[in-house]
Protein backbone atom coordinates (compact mmCIF):
# COMPACT_ATOMS: atom_id res chain seq x y z
CA UNK A 1 0.00 0.00 0.00
CA UNK A 2 0.96 3.58 -0.21
CA UNK A 3 3.70 5.20 2.43
CA UNK A 4 1.19 6.77 5.45
CA UNK A 5 0.35 10.19 4.19
CA UNK A 6 0.68 11.45 7.94
CA UNK A 7 4.34 9.59 7.77
CA UNK A 8 4.82 10.76 4.08
CA UNK A 9 3.98 14.61 5.68
CA UNK A 10 6.41 14.24 8.31
CA UNK A 11 9.26 12.85 6.11
CA UNK A 12 9.20 15.59 3.63
CA UNK A 13 9.14 17.92 6.35
CA UNK A 14 12.69 16.79 7.83
CA UNK A 15 15.15 18.76 7.80
CA UNK A 16 18.82 17.19 6.62
CA UNK A 17 20.89 16.11 9.00
CA UNK A 18 23.96 18.01 10.12
CA UNK A 19 26.94 16.37 8.82
CA UNK A 20 28.94 17.38 11.83
CA UNK A 21 26.61 16.33 14.31
CA UNK A 22 28.10 14.23 17.24
CA UNK A 23 26.26 10.74 18.80
CA UNK A 24 25.84 13.15 22.03
CA UNK A 25 23.93 15.85 19.81
CA UNK A 26 22.36 12.94 17.99
CA UNK A 27 21.12 11.63 21.63
CA UNK A 28 19.90 14.74 22.72
CA UNK A 29 18.15 15.72 20.04
CA UNK A 30 16.45 12.10 19.95
CA UNK A 31 15.33 11.97 23.48
CA UNK A 32 13.59 15.89 22.62
CA UNK A 33 12.12 14.51 19.41
CA UNK A 34 10.64 11.36 19.58
CA UNK A 35 8.29 11.97 22.71
CA UNK A 36 6.33 14.79 20.54
CA UNK A 37 5.58 11.88 18.23
CA UNK A 38 3.63 9.49 20.79
CA UNK A 39 0.26 11.28 21.50
CA UNK A 40 -1.01 11.11 24.84
CA UNK A 41 0.59 9.31 27.51
CA UNK A 42 -1.36 6.07 27.78
CA UNK A 43 -2.81 5.12 31.53
CA UNK A 44 -1.70 1.67 33.06
CA UNK A 45 -2.23 0.48 36.37
CA UNK A 46 0.60 1.27 38.04
CA UNK A 47 4.23 1.53 37.25
CA UNK A 48 7.52 0.40 39.29
CA UNK A 49 11.38 0.25 39.06
CA UNK A 50 13.57 -2.12 40.26
CA UNK A 51 16.85 -2.60 40.62
CA UNK A 52 18.89 -6.24 38.74
CA UNK A 53 22.31 -6.74 39.80
CA UNK A 54 24.22 -7.92 36.67
CA UNK A 55 26.97 -10.28 36.16
CA UNK A 56 29.88 -7.43 36.29
CA UNK A 57 28.41 -5.80 38.85
CA UNK A 58 26.25 -2.96 37.08
CA UNK A 59 22.78 -1.87 39.11
CA UNK A 60 20.65 -1.96 35.81
CA UNK A 61 17.12 -0.55 36.16
CA UNK A 62 13.98 -2.94 34.88
CA UNK A 63 10.76 -0.97 34.66
CA UNK A 64 7.58 -2.71 35.09
CA UNK A 65 4.18 -1.75 33.86
CA UNK A 66 1.07 -3.48 34.67
CA UNK A 67 -1.68 -3.39 31.94
CA UNK A 68 -4.81 -0.57 32.44
CA UNK A 69 -7.14 -2.55 35.25
CA UNK A 70 -4.99 -5.03 36.56
CA UNK A 71 -5.77 -5.51 40.13
CA UNK A 72 -2.87 -5.86 42.45
CA UNK A 73 -4.17 -9.57 43.69
CA UNK A 74 -4.62 -10.65 40.00
CA UNK A 75 -3.47 -14.44 39.24
CA UNK A 76 0.06 -14.52 38.01
CA UNK A 77 0.37 -12.30 34.88
CA UNK A 78 1.80 -13.49 31.64
CA UNK A 79 5.11 -11.01 31.06
CA UNK A 80 7.25 -9.42 28.05
CA UNK A 81 10.77 -8.85 29.01
CA UNK A 82 11.56 -5.59 25.98
CA UNK A 83 14.19 -4.23 24.91
CA UNK A 84 14.15 -1.05 23.14
CA UNK A 85 15.11 0.15 19.93
CA UNK A 86 17.91 2.91 19.07
CA UNK A 87 20.63 1.25 17.00
CA UNK A 88 22.48 0.12 20.66
CA UNK A 89 23.51 3.32 20.83
CA UNK A 90 20.47 5.44 21.40
CA UNK A 91 16.93 5.63 23.22
CA UNK A 92 16.45 5.35 26.93
CA UNK A 93 14.01 3.78 29.78
CA UNK A 94 12.36 6.98 29.96
CA UNK A 95 11.66 7.48 25.85
CA UNK A 96 10.21 4.33 25.68
CA UNK A 97 7.74 5.18 28.37
CA UNK A 98 4.70 5.54 26.32
CA UNK A 99 5.74 2.77 23.92
CA UNK A 100 5.79 0.40 27.31
CA UNK A 101 2.39 1.91 28.30
CA UNK A 102 1.02 1.13 24.93
CA UNK A 103 2.21 -2.35 24.72
CA UNK A 104 1.23 -3.46 27.87
CA UNK A 105 -2.17 -2.53 27.76
CA UNK A 106 -2.34 -3.94 23.92
CA UNK A 107 -0.93 -7.17 25.27
CA UNK A 108 -2.46 -7.65 28.42
CA UNK A 109 0.79 -8.38 29.76
CA UNK A 110 3.23 -6.95 32.15
CA UNK A 111 6.11 -5.49 30.07
CA UNK A 112 9.21 -5.52 31.92
CA UNK A 113 11.51 -2.54 30.18
CA UNK A 114 15.42 -2.92 30.51
CA UNK A 115 17.38 0.24 30.81
CA UNK A 116 20.75 -2.11 29.31
CA UNK A 117 23.89 -0.24 28.33
CA UNK A 118 24.51 1.88 25.63
CA UNK A 119 27.65 0.92 22.78
CA UNK A 120 29.95 2.74 21.95
CA UNK A 121 30.66 2.88 25.56
CA UNK A 122 29.64 -0.09 26.17
CA UNK A 123 29.69 -2.57 23.23
CA UNK A 124 28.37 -6.15 22.14
CA UNK A 125 28.47 -7.99 24.45
CA UNK A 126 27.46 -5.74 27.28
CA UNK A 127 23.87 -4.68 26.13
CA UNK A 128 23.09 -8.31 25.07
CA UNK A 129 24.18 -9.21 28.74
CA UNK A 130 22.88 -6.98 30.52
CA UNK A 131 19.05 -7.87 28.63
CA UNK A 132 19.85 -11.53 29.48
CA UNK A 133 20.58 -10.39 33.17
CA UNK A 134 17.19 -8.71 33.32
CA UNK A 135 15.98 -12.23 31.77
CA UNK A 136 16.78 -14.29 34.81
CA UNK A 137 16.17 -11.73 36.88
CA UNK A 138 12.39 -11.70 36.04
CA UNK A 139 12.02 -15.93 36.01
CA UNK A 140 13.85 -15.47 39.41
CA UNK A 141 11.49 -13.15 40.87
CA UNK A 142 8.26 -13.84 39.20
CA UNK A 143 6.32 -14.68 42.35
CA UNK A 144 7.23 -10.85 43.72
CA UNK A 145 6.35 -9.20 40.55
CA UNK A 146 3.22 -11.35 40.34
CA UNK A 147 4.23 -13.12 36.68
CA UNK A 148 3.40 -16.82 35.33
CA UNK A 149 6.77 -18.01 34.72
CA UNK A 150 5.53 -20.44 32.78
CA UNK A 151 4.53 -17.33 30.45
CA UNK A 152 7.81 -15.42 30.16
CA UNK A 153 8.41 -13.69 26.53
CA UNK A 154 10.92 -11.56 25.27
CA UNK A 155 10.44 -8.65 22.73
CA UNK A 156 11.82 -5.75 21.35
CA UNK A 157 11.58 -3.36 18.67
CA UNK A 158 14.78 -2.70 16.02
CA UNK A 159 17.96 -3.10 18.10
CA UNK A 160 15.68 -4.44 20.96
CA UNK A 161 14.53 -6.90 18.66
CA UNK A 162 18.15 -8.49 17.85
CA UNK A 163 18.16 -8.24 22.02
CA UNK A 164 15.36 -10.14 22.04
CA UNK A 165 16.57 -12.99 19.57
CA UNK A 166 19.96 -13.04 20.70
CA UNK A 167 18.41 -13.50 24.24
CA UNK A 168 16.95 -16.87 23.35
CA UNK A 169 19.76 -18.17 21.46
CA UNK A 170 22.12 -17.58 24.75
CA UNK A 171 19.09 -19.48 26.86
CA UNK A 172 19.28 -22.17 24.50
CA UNK A 173 23.01 -22.74 24.67
CA UNK A 174 23.42 -21.88 27.62
CA UNK A 175 20.40 -24.09 29.30
CA UNK A 176 18.76 -20.77 30.79
CA UNK A 177 15.01 -20.68 31.43
CA UNK A 178 12.62 -21.62 28.91
CA UNK A 179 11.25 -17.89 27.29
CA UNK A 180 7.99 -18.78 26.27
CA UNK A 181 7.88 -16.68 22.97
CA UNK A 182 9.49 -14.02 21.12
CA UNK A 183 7.93 -11.03 20.26
CA UNK A 184 10.37 -9.36 17.21
CA UNK A 185 9.20 -5.52 16.06
CA UNK A 186 11.11 -4.62 12.88
CA UNK A 187 14.15 -6.69 13.92
CA UNK A 188 18.16 -6.17 13.07
CA UNK A 189 18.86 -9.07 12.82
CA UNK A 190 21.31 -9.02 9.40
CA UNK A 191 24.68 -6.80 9.17
CA UNK A 192 25.35 -7.74 5.90
CA UNK A 193 22.80 -5.22 4.60
CA UNK A 194 22.66 -6.65 1.10
CA UNK A 195 18.93 -7.23 0.94
CA UNK A 196 16.62 -5.60 -1.52
CA UNK A 197 14.48 -3.98 1.55
CA UNK A 198 18.10 -2.29 1.61
CA UNK A 199 18.60 -1.41 -1.60
CA UNK A 200 15.00 0.20 -2.31
CA UNK A 201 14.52 1.98 1.34
CA UNK A 202 18.13 3.14 1.32
CA UNK A 203 17.39 6.44 1.80
CA UNK A 204 13.98 8.45 2.45
CA UNK A 205 12.06 6.21 4.71
CA UNK A 206 12.93 7.66 8.28
CA UNK A 207 15.48 4.72 9.30
CA UNK A 208 18.78 4.81 6.25
CA UNK A 209 20.97 2.28 5.23
CA UNK A 210 24.06 4.50 6.39
CA UNK A 211 22.48 4.82 9.87
CA UNK A 212 22.04 1.01 10.08
CA UNK A 213 25.51 0.68 8.83
CA UNK A 214 26.78 3.38 11.64
CA UNK A 215 24.88 1.66 14.53
CA UNK A 216 26.48 -1.97 13.38
CA UNK A 217 29.63 -0.16 13.84
CA UNK A 218 29.32 1.03 16.93
CA UNK A 219 27.79 -2.10 18.71
CA UNK A 220 30.28 -3.88 17.18
CA UNK A 221 33.69 -2.40 16.17
CA UNK A 222 36.26 -5.02 17.14
CA UNK A 223 34.41 -8.56 16.31
CA UNK A 224 34.70 -9.10 12.70
CA UNK A 225 37.58 -10.71 12.28
CA UNK A 226 37.07 -11.60 8.90
CA UNK A 227 34.28 -14.82 9.07
CA UNK A 228 31.70 -12.44 9.72
CA UNK A 229 29.96 -11.26 13.24
CA UNK A 230 29.23 -13.39 16.36
CA UNK A 231 26.08 -15.25 15.53
CA UNK A 232 24.54 -13.57 19.40
CA UNK A 233 25.22 -10.18 18.10
CA UNK A 234 23.85 -11.26 14.23
CA UNK A 235 21.20 -13.98 14.73
CA UNK A 236 20.63 -14.52 11.52
CA UNK A 237 24.20 -16.08 11.37
CA UNK A 238 23.15 -18.27 14.01
CA UNK A 239 24.43 -21.93 12.69
CA UNK A 240 20.41 -23.69 13.72
CA UNK A 241 17.81 -21.87 14.97
CA UNK A 242 16.34 -25.53 16.65
CA UNK A 243 15.18 -25.21 19.51
CA UNK A 244 13.82 -21.72 19.75
CA UNK A 245 10.90 -20.24 20.98
CA UNK A 246 8.02 -19.59 19.58
CA UNK A 247 8.01 -16.24 17.17
CA UNK A 248 5.80 -13.65 16.28
CA UNK A 249 7.55 -10.95 13.96
CA UNK A 250 6.36 -7.63 12.64
CA UNK A 251 7.60 -5.65 10.01
CA UNK A 252 7.47 -2.24 8.68
CA UNK A 253 6.52 -2.14 4.79
CA UNK A 254 8.78 0.90 4.22
CA UNK A 255 11.90 0.19 5.96
CA UNK A 256 15.44 -1.39 5.17
CA UNK A 257 14.85 -3.94 8.10
CA UNK A 258 12.35 -5.79 6.39
CA UNK A 259 13.61 -8.31 4.63
CA UNK A 260 15.91 -9.79 6.95
CA UNK A 261 12.86 -10.18 9.41
CA UNK A 262 10.61 -11.82 7.23
CA UNK A 263 13.67 -13.93 6.42
CA UNK A 264 14.39 -15.08 9.61
CA UNK A 265 10.64 -16.46 10.26
CA UNK A 266 10.84 -18.19 7.57
CA UNK A 267 14.21 -20.29 8.31
CA UNK A 268 12.51 -20.51 12.01
CA UNK A 269 9.39 -22.28 10.28
CA UNK A 270 11.56 -24.32 7.91
CA UNK A 271 13.23 -25.94 11.44
CA UNK A 272 9.48 -26.68 12.94
CA UNK A 273 9.98 -23.37 15.25
CA UNK A 274 6.62 -21.94 15.30
CA UNK A 275 6.73 -18.05 13.63
CA UNK A 276 4.33 -15.79 12.43
CA UNK A 277 4.96 -13.02 10.57
CA UNK A 278 3.07 -9.66 9.17
CA UNK A 279 3.96 -6.87 7.23
CA UNK A 280 2.68 -3.60 8.62
CA UNK A 281 0.89 -2.08 5.60
CA UNK A 282 2.25 1.73 4.72
CA UNK A 283 4.40 1.70 7.74
CA UNK A 284 8.42 2.82 8.35
CA UNK A 285 10.84 1.95 10.90
CA UNK A 286 10.35 2.97 14.33
CA UNK A 287 6.63 3.30 14.03
CA UNK A 288 6.55 2.44 17.66
CA UNK A 289 6.93 5.70 18.39
CA UNK A 290 4.15 7.22 15.69
CA UNK A 291 0.78 7.16 18.04
CA UNK A 292 0.39 10.29 17.95
CA UNK A 293 1.67 11.60 14.24
CA UNK A 294 -0.69 8.58 12.59
CA UNK A 295 -3.48 6.71 13.55
CA UNK A 296 -2.62 3.95 11.33
CA UNK A 297 0.21 3.58 14.14
CA UNK A 298 -1.80 1.89 16.30
CA UNK A 299 -1.88 -1.19 13.99
CA UNK A 300 1.85 -1.78 15.26
CA UNK A 301 -0.16 -2.42 18.80
CA UNK A 302 -3.34 -4.28 18.11
CA UNK A 303 -1.80 -6.50 15.68
CA UNK A 304 1.61 -7.75 18.49
CA UNK A 305 -0.69 -7.14 21.24
CA UNK A 306 -3.34 -9.71 19.71
CA UNK A 307 -0.82 -11.83 18.79
CA UNK A 308 1.24 -12.30 21.49
CA UNK A 309 -1.60 -12.45 23.90
CA UNK A 310 -3.21 -15.21 21.80
CA UNK A 311 0.63 -16.78 22.30
CA UNK A 312 0.57 -16.24 25.60
CA UNK A 313 -3.14 -17.47 26.37
CA UNK A 314 -4.17 -13.97 28.03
Amino acid sequence: MPLDPHIAAFLAAQPAAAADASLDDIRRATELNLPMLHGPVQPVARVETFTVTTGDGHPLRVRAYWPADTPRAAAPQPAIVFAHGGGWCLCSLELYDNPCRALANASRCVVLSVDYRLAPEHPYPVPLEDFYSAVLWAFAHASQLGIDPARIAVGGDSAGGNLAAAACLLARDRNGPAIAHQLLLYPALDDTLTTDSYATYADGYYLTRDVMAFCWDTYLPDTDTGDGRPACAAPMRAATLERLPPATILVCEYDPLRDEGEAYARRLRDVAVPAHDERLGGMVHGCIHMLGLTPAAASLFTQSGALIGAALST
